[in-house]
Parts: C-alpha cells; sequence; structure tokens
C-alpha cells in the first residue's frame, strides 16, 4: 500500500484531511462549555465519601453520629444501607479472564478495607461543603491487617492474602507465544542479552475529575445520571448492574469531559452512590471527586515488573524475545484491567521480524488502588520492553542501534504480516518511518560529543499498535430543510469528533460542512455504542457514519432522479446541489429533496440510516519518535533538547487534530518518562495523593515537538484510517530513557527504570556519594 504525503494537494471538493478548523474550541477556550460539575438539577443534594486511611483493616465500627448532628446532613449511608436494599452494591468483574472469582468491589466497604482511599461511608447533605465538613465527622474504627503492595512480593506464601479465591494472590496467568519455539531460537542464537525493567506505576491526571449528577425523572421515573466518562452505553449497562435495574430504566448522558485516558471508561463508587441515593432520598444527588481522592482511589495505571530477554545473532539478528512479567491489579479485578496485563506481550514483536517470542504474566492483587487502562492499555509496556532490549543487544554487540533496527524491520512488502505472537498487522513503511524520525536529527547523530560538560544521548523508539476493536453505532439522519444530524456511540473528550465525523459525512452527501451537527454521550439519542478508547473513534465510529452517510446518499440520489426525471446513475451531486450529469442547471437542492421524501408517501420515507460497524481485525498505526537530550554531569539535570515525532495512522481526516494528539500523548510519555511516579509506602498509604508530591509535567518541562506524518492507508476500512491517540505515550518513554542511557554510557550506565530524574541520573553517575 503505498503512502502518501499528508501535505499534499487534494482534490478541492474534498473536507477529509483538510485543516479544517476545530469546532469544539470556540466554547471551551471562552469557558462555555459544560462539564457535569457545571450542571446542576433543581434540589439537588451533595454526597461526599469518606475515604479509608488504612491500607488493609477491618472495618470494625461506623460512627456516623457526630456527622447526622450537623443540621444540613440528609443521611450516612454505609454497607449495611447498600445490602439492605434492592440493589447489588458492586462494581462488575470482568470473570471470565481471570483465575480466581473474587466479589467485586463494594461501592462501600463491606466490612474489610483493601486500599488506602477505599470509600467507607457516603454522607448526603444540602450543599457541597456541608457534606464535606460532615464527612469528617464520622469516624471509623479498623482493625489494621498486613499489607503488600509491591506486586514481586505479593505472591511470596507470607504475604497477607486479599481474597480466599486469589491463590497466592494471583488474578491472572496469561501466556503469549510459542514457548518450545521461543527455547529453539534462544539456543540457537549467538548472544542472549538480559534486561530487568520496571515500568512506574502512573495515576491518570486528566484536567478534570470524576464526577456525576443523578435525577429522577418526574414523569416516568426514570433513573438520568449525568457523568464525565468515555463510554455512557457501558457505563449505563454497569450502573444497572450495579443498582438491580434494567438498563431501559436508565439515561446516561456524558456532557463535556475533560479528558478521560481510560481513566473514565469504568465505573466507580462515588457515581454508583450518588444514583443509589437519588432512589432513596427521591432528589437529584450530585457527586465531584476531590483530587485527592482522584488520586487515591480512581484507577491507576502501568505497575509491571519484567525479566526480559533478547536473542541476537552476532550479525544482528533478532531470533526470539521473551519475558516474565509481574502485573499488579490492585486491590480488586475491575473490568478488563487484569485481561489488558495477562495479554500485553501480544505487541512485544513491535515492527520488527522476530521468528519467536514467548511472554508469560503473572497478575496480582495488591493493597493499592485498582489498577485498569491508562492512555495506550498494555500496548506502552510491551513497547517499552522490546524498545529497551533493542538498545541493550545494540550495546552489547556494538553496533548502532539505528542499524540494528533497520536489519530486523518487517519489509513493506511483507504485509498483511502475522507476529509471531498471532497479530496480522495490515500495512506499514517501517523504514521511512525511522528515517523521517532520523532526518532533523542526523548531525547529532554523527557527532554526539561532550559539550560544556554535557554529555549528549539520542534515543530512538519504534512503535506499532493496535486500534479499532470492537463495533460501534452511527446515525445519519436529513431534516426536512436540509440540515444533517449525525448520533455517534463514541464519546469525544478532546479528540474532536464533531469535527472529524462532520468532514466525513459532509464529503458522503456532498453537503456544507456547517450543515452537519454531531451528538454523542446520550444513552437516548443513539442507539448502541462502544465508547473513546483505544485509539479507536474514527477507525470504527468514522466508519459507521461514514457508511450511514453512504446508504443516506443513495436514497438522496434515487429521490433526486425522481425529481428530476432522470435515470438515477445520471444523477451527481456538486457543492450541495444534485443535478443531471453534464447539465447542471437541471437540479435540487437537499433540502428540495428532503422536503419532498418526507412528504412523498414512499413506503420508506425520510432519510435516515443507522449503521452497527465493525472491523475483522484491527488496524496497526506505527511511528518512530527520537529524543537528544543533554544530561549535566556535575547535577544530573536533563533537557530534552530536540524531540521528533513520526507517526502514520493511515489516511488523516485532519491533519491538526492528528498532530495535537500526538503532542498530548508524547506529554504523558514524556511525564512517565521523566517525573511521574505513584509511589505507595509500607503501610498501604499512598505517599503522592496530590498534584504537590505527583509529577506531572509542566509546559516547561517539555521539549517543542517536532510532528512528521505519513499517509499508509489501511486495507481493512473503507476510510484508510487507523488509529493516533496512543502512539505518542507509546514511544516517548523508551525514546526518552534510551537517550538518557545513551548519554550516560560514558559512566558505564547501561538501564534506568523510570522516572529518570534529574536525581535518579545523579546518583547514577556518583554512585551512594552524599
Amino acid at each position: 500500500m503505498p503512502n502518501r504525503d499528508p501535505d499534499a494537494p487534494r482534490e478541492s471538493s474534498r473536507l477529509v484531511g483538510e485543516r479544517v478548523p476545530r469546532r469544539e474550541d470556540a466554547a471551551l477556550v471562552t469557558g462555555n462549555a459544560a462539564y457535569t460539575d457545571d450542571l446542576d438539577a433543581p434540589g439537588q443534594a451533595h454526597l461526599a465519601l469518606v475515604r479509608s486511611q488504612r491500607g488493609h483493616a477491618d472495618v470494625e465500627d461506623v460512627d456516623a453520629s457526630g456527622a447526622l448532628e450537623h443540621d444540613d446532613v440528609l443521611a450516612v449511608y454505609t454497607w449495611a444501607d447498600i445490602a439492605a436494599s434492592d440493589a447489588p452494591g458492586r462494581l462488575p468483574v470482568a470473570g471470565s479472564a481471570l483465575d480466581c472469582d473474587p466479589s467485586g468491589q463494594p461501592v462501600l466497604a463491606d466490612g474489610r478495607v483493601r486500599y488506602d482511599g477505599q470509600p467507607v461511608a457516603a454522607v448526603v447533605a444540602e450543599s457541597r461543603a456541608a457534606a464535606s465538613t460532615a464527612a469528617r465527622d464520622v469516624a471509623v474504627s479498623y482493625d489494621a491487617l498486613d499489607v503488600v503492595v509491591d506486586p514481586g512480593a505479593a505472591t511470596d506464601p507470607d504475604a497477607p492474602a486479599l481474597f480466599e479465591d486469589a491463590t497466592d494472590n494471583v488474578a491472572v496467568r496469561g501466556a503469549v507465544g510459542d514457548e518450545a519455539a521461543t527455547e529453539a531460537a534462544f539456543a540457537a542464537a549467538d548472544r542472549v542479552v538480559e534486561l530487568d525493567l520496571e515500568n512506574n506505576r502512573v495515576l491518570p491526571t486528566a484536567m478534570e475529575p470524576r464526577a456525576a449528577l443523578a435525577r429522577r425523572d418526574d414523569a416516568d421515573g426514570r433513573l438520568t445520571v449525568t457523568l464525565a466518562c468515555q463510554n455512557p452505553h457501558g457505563q449505563r449497562g454497569n450502573l444497572a448492574h450495579i443498582l438491580g435495574l434494567a438498563e431501559r430504566d436508565l439515561r446516561v448522558v456524558s456532557p463535556d469531559v475533560g479528558g478521560g485516558f481510560g481513566h473514565k471508561g469504568r465505573t466507580y463508587p462515588g457515581e454508583s452512590v450518588a444514583a443509589w441515593a437519588t432512589m432513596q432520598l427521591d432528589r437529584p444527588v450530585k457527586w465531584t471527586a476531590t483530587r485527592s481522592g482522584n488520586c487515591r482511589a480512581g484507577t491507576h495505571g502501568r505497575d509491571h515488573r519484567t525479566h526480559a530477554e533478547i536473542a541476537v545473532d552476532d550479525d544482528g539478528t533478532i531470533r526470539g524475545i521473551r519475558a516474565d512479567t509481574t502485573a499488579n491489579a490492585g486491590a480488586y479485578a475491575v473490568d478488563v484491567g487484569p485481561a489488558i496485563a495477562a495479554h500485553y506481550g501480544q505487541l512485544l514483536p513491535n515492527v520488527y521480524d522476530v521468528p519467536a517470542v514467548h511472554c508469560e504474566t503473572t497478575v496480582v492483587f495488591t493493597n493499592t488502588a485498582p489498577v485498569h487502562a491508562y492512555r495506550g492499555a498494555g500496548r506502552p509496556e510491551a513497547i517499552y520492553v522490546t524498545e529497551r532490549l533493542v538498545d541493550a543487544a545494540a550495546r552489547e554487540l556494538g553496533v548502532d542501534p539505528v542499524e540494528l533496527r533497520r536489519r530486523n524491520l518487517i519489509s513493506p512488502d511483507d504485509f498483511p504480516h502475522e507476529t509471531a505472537t498471532g497479530v496480522t498487522l495490515d500495512s506499514g513503511d517501517y523504514e521511512r518511518a525511522l528515517d523521517e524520525a532520523l532526518g532533523p536529527i542526523d548531525d547529532i547523530l554523527d557527532a554526539r560529543e561532550r559539550e560544556d560538560g554535557r554529555y549528549v544521548g539520542v534515543g530512538v523508539a519504534c512503535h506499532v499498535e493496535d486500534a479499532g476493536s470492537g463495533f460501534e453505532s452511527g446515525v445519519v439522519r436529513v431534516h426536512p430543510d436540509g440540515s444533517v444530524q449525525v448520533a455517534a456511540g463514541t464519546h469525544s473528550h478532546g479528540q474532536g469528533h464533531a469535527t472529524t465525523y462532520a468532514q466525513i459525512v459532509a464529503d458522503e452527501l456532498g453537503v456544507a460542512y456547517e450543515d452537519v451537527a454531531v451528538h454523542e454521550g446520550d444513552t437516548d439519542q443513539v442507539p448502541q455504542g462502544t465508547g473513546t478508547f483505544g485509539s479507536r473513534s474514527t477507525v470504527v465510529g468514522g466508519n459507521a457514519v461514514a457508511e450511514s452517510a453512504r446508504e443516506v446518499a443513495e436514497k438522496v440520489r434515487n429521490a433526486a432522479a425522481s425529481e428530476l426525471e432522470a435515470p438515477v446513475e445520471d444523477v451527481v451531486v456538486d457543492d450541495g446541489e444534485w443535478h443531471v450529469r453534464g447539465a447542471p442547471e437541471r437540479s435540487v437542492s437537499l433540502a428540495d429533496v428532503a422536503s419532498a421524501a418526507y412528504g412523498s408517501g414512499d413506503p420508506d420515507p425520510g432519510l435516515e440510516a443507522t449503521t452497527f460497524y465493525e472491523l475483522a481485525d484491527s488496524t496497526y498505526p506505527f511511528g518512530a519518535h527520537a529524543a537528544v537530550v543533554a544530561v549535566d554531569a556535575e547535577t544530573g539535570e536533563v533537557e530534552i533538547e530536540r524531540y521528533v515525532a513520526h507517526d502514520d495512522c493511515g489516511v488523516q481526516v485532519n491533519p491538526t487534530l492528528v498532530e495535537g494528539q500526538i503532542h498530548g500523548g508524547v506529554a504523558q510519555g514524556i511525564g512517565q518518562a521523566r517525573s511521574e511516579h505513584a509511589v505507595y509506602g509500607e503501610n498501604g498509604s499512598l505517599h503522592t495523593a496530590g498534584l504537590q508530591e505527583y509529577g506531572v509535567p509542566t509546559a516547561g518541562d517539555l521539549p517543542d515537538v517536532e510532528t512528521r506524518t505519513t499517509e499508509t492507508p489501511s486495507p481493512r476500512n473503507e476510510l484508510g484510517v487507523k488509529g493516533i491517540g496512543e502512539g505518542g505515550t507509546i514511544a516517548a518513554p523508551p525514546a526518552v530513557v534510551n537517550a538518557v542511557v545513551d548519554a550516560l554510557e560514558p559512566f558505564g550506565v547501561s538501564h534506568l527504570d523510570m522516572p529518570v530524574t534529574d536525581e535518579t541520573v545523579w546518583r547514577a553517575i556518583h554512585g551512594d556519594e552524599d
């Protein structure tokens, strides 16, 4: 499949591929966006959660008397109240993916707390301040239990058991690849290079914390829950399960959402208890997480410990990769979190022609917040292992890391390409990606010299990821006045769907971009949907709305042919007018056609179509990133002097939005590489429970990101698109770590675990010096 320069001229009438300005931005930058916490309901009460101050303990008593003395307090709830109702009160567990059968997390502690910050009780009061104040007066008595926070120690026979059913605290064991073939490949290789790696635990720190507003509909008694989430239909199903309701009795609305990153792809106790309290009190209840509550009890990401090996011949040929990983599930099995960790090794071959791969993963319970999907969800963990191994192998062989990569890249002629882990890659030109990333820094590659006491290092990371799983719905409706409404089951929380979907539909229908409105985030307006995560929206949602638009366009063509008294095959569209080919004066507008279609008495009146779209297999976006760092040997200070990101996501609907996604992903990836680390004490207390302690990078910490893109269309969908949202988060950590290790080679440093802070670098250079 040929590459295409995304900045090359296109057909002037086409919007797909153009840098159409984001229509979402005006409301966001002027403060007119409506996030969940901006919304209120008449007569609403406010909920505050009482969170555990212990990492592992039995709850002996919850004394709410002090809180109930406050005049504005309406109720204090504990698990006993939930259990006495008809609601199951537990978060869903993806049990089919587990090797044990633990109970789902209770929305309020059911007699035991298993991590710092777990909700124990809920206070409902007339105001947010009153609820928060009263929550501090709920006295909880604990009987402390032993704590385990390190996943490596969780399987020790002497470690405290979190669940009776989980032997050695193991949630699930997963294996990827052919063990026997990999053993043979390692036995035949000239060399084996080993690394012990830690993929550090990170906190999703979206601009907006979790929030929910629940209320009853006066007319039919249905429950409407407005909440900050990535997947309204999935949240509706989860809430129905937790509350014991039929899905038809629930409506979920997700308005403007300030970032998701996987963190808002699951249901939490906060919105569950708010909805349950609304049913008890028969009045609206609102809950907004505090920042510290979000840090302590929101799902975390990553947290892998891996022993990895790469088998290579002296000529640089990679014969095999194997890895043994212990992954942290946290205190509860949440949705697909353990399954993601168990099968993360599927992408270990990355962009290389590796004939044998085997990865074993043990996912364990610990007394930490549950671990779930975080931007990339398994792909960053896999690519980090491989890209660090390739650099280590290059050092062992005494060859340039770039050259070692080139020798093993999958050829552009070898697609579709089935990897040793059973993944079938759709299309790619991996060598061109590497060339694009390295082009701007060729001069530095040729002369990595010490300058002014600083040591310069260059790091490269190639990456591939899978995008486009699951089904998605898309509805396209032409109104009688010719305006177009699009509804999709995805949810935009920064991605720009209102822009990209309008571009796609405008092209398919031949209408003005301004005449297309896009709606998401309401389970009553969209028939069904999977949501937005995993770089899937344009791949699946974009194709769903495109297919519906094509179906509507065919209906319009037929109706226009009837109006024009012309054969259907002779009717074409140009600048919004449907006319007879070769006779543009014989034309009708979309409004003319729509008005006639809705009033024609046709047995299938109207211009509307609904599509449920699902790919037979994923798409595989790819790229290569390069980082140039300078290290001050006296202070350990690291400066990222250059950062070049090349990404190929197939056909780009809007190059500006693609660049924005790359920038955001790189920022998060650099954050993990350099400063972000969720740290627990031995007693299970989260030490990084706020933004004063947790190192989210600021603008001053980030380099100018130089973006380069190519287009290698995917043959697996009609639009030729792939995903783009996670490439930066996948590639940046290994690129930055590789660069720092390269700079420190004169000091004999061969590996550093993330985050590579200035202090970490200084200690690596100076050893144990004070």
